[in-house]
């Protein structure tokens, strides 16, 4: 094959839209030209935020594109879902430097899928490596203290760990279809105790007076945007987070990823009051941001996993990933998934010290996801 080279590219604008749809899956809603690019324009994925774009781009010495990596320098941890925090606190108290550190993963997105985009074909393999040895040079010159992959695919899990990187696990919770044919059929295989449950909350909602529709991004006008954001922003605030969205990037977002972007939104008397934002592939539902001006029973089971739930079975898609964490979710037929990350440590004494850690959490985390599966509430017989 021809010569390889690697260079770095500051935002995600500069890397030709051509080059992007060689190389992602074909109607990803996060792994296209547009979802890294406006969050790094309206400064989602900025280094106000702590986030600094230093994407790799591989290319032969014709200068085709054969593979994108695409990185970040982190200045913390806000967004970034691989839950090391902890991690930062035990550098601190030994008197070293986590931040900056360096993030392949989806700003402020938990989503699993491939991280090494590469083109397909003999020199794969090659590709991918050299994307790695760049990034792992780069840790090196830049003295960072250590570079994560935030939920990649299991292939490239174990290509990582065979560059020396640690595995660390967690769990999320998914609903998959099991071939329900609809949502009566996914109820019925709930059993009779959890079935009542599951038509009860569905009954105060449709109870309540409330108007539920389904719109796509390319169906919402952009003067709506503001009253849907405000849903959105209230929410976080009101639990002391950080609504890390604008209006006019939710906006853009929406005219660009089209029916990619998919709003659960409940209407009183004409007026939103709560919705759930989500986004698609062609085989998978993301859940991703909640809000709501009220307080409705059980409205956020219904927008966030039961509408969600219903689309997936009318429109074919075989996985809903409803986002981080919530135990609750089992309840309602997301079942106990383990996802992985991978990480290279810098530090040779701080390596060795979370290799000993991850080594001990990951039968914790298995036998945890055992135990969430038990409370599943599907028939026994089923």
């Amino acid at each position: 094959m021809s010569p390889l080279a690697v260079s770095t590219v500051s935002a995600a604008c500069d890397i030709p839209r051509t080059d992007w749809e060689q190389l992602v899956p074909a109607g990803h809603p996060f792994l296209n030209a547009d979802f890294l690019a406006i969050l790094e324009r309206h400064g989602m994925a900025g280094p106000a935020c702590g986030w600094t774009a230093r994407h790799l781009v591989a290319h032969d010495d014709s200068g085709a594109t054969l593979g994108i990596l695409p990185l970040y320098v982190r200045a913390n941890s806000h967004g970034d879902f691989i839950h090391d925090w902890s991690w930062a606190a035990a550098y601190r108290q030994l008197g070293k430097p986590y931040y900056p550190k360096l993030l392949n993963g989806l700003p402020h997105t938990p989503a699993r899928g491939p991280r090494l985009l590469v083109r397909p074909g003999s020199a794969a393999d090659a590709v991918s490596r050299a994307l790695i040895t760049t990034a792992l040079q780069a840790v090196a010159a830049q003295q960072l203290s250590s570079w994560h992959v935030a939920f990649p695919t299991d292939h490239e899990v174990e290509l990582l760990r065979s560059h020396g990187l640690l595995v660390s696990h967690n769990v999320q919770f998914h609903w998959r279809d099991d071939g329900y044919g609809d949502f009566a059929g996914f109820m019925a295989a709930f059993s009779a105790e959890r079935r009542r449950k599951l038509r009860a909350e569905r009954r105060r909602v449709a109870e309540s007076g409330l108007r539920i529709e389904v719109r796509h991004g390319d169906e919402i006008d952009r003067g709506e945007w503001p009253t849907l954001h405000a849903l959105y922003a209230s929410t976080f605030d009101k639990y002391g987070n950080y609504a890390a969205f604008t209006a006019q990037c939710f906006t853009d977002l929406a005219a660009a990823l089209g029916r990619r972007m998919v709003l659960f939104i409940a209407r009183a008397d004409g007026v939103p009051v709560a919705l759930s934002i989500c986004f698609r592939s062609a085989d998978t539902l993301y859940g991703r941001y909640w809000g709501t001006s009220g307080n409705y029973h059980s409205l956020h089971f219904e927008l966030c996993f039961y509408q969600g739930i219903d689309y997936c079975l009318r429109e074919g898609l075989a996985i809903f990933e409803p986002g981080a964490g919530g135990e609750h979710k089992v309840a309602r037929g997301f079942a106990p998934t383990v996802v992985r990350s991978c990480h290279w440590i810098a530090d040779e004494r701080m390596r060795q010290l979370l290799e000993q850690h991850l080594a001990r959490q990951h039968p914790a985390v298995l036998a945890y996801a055992e135990e969430a599966a038990s409370h599943l509430p599907f028939r026994k017989d089923g």
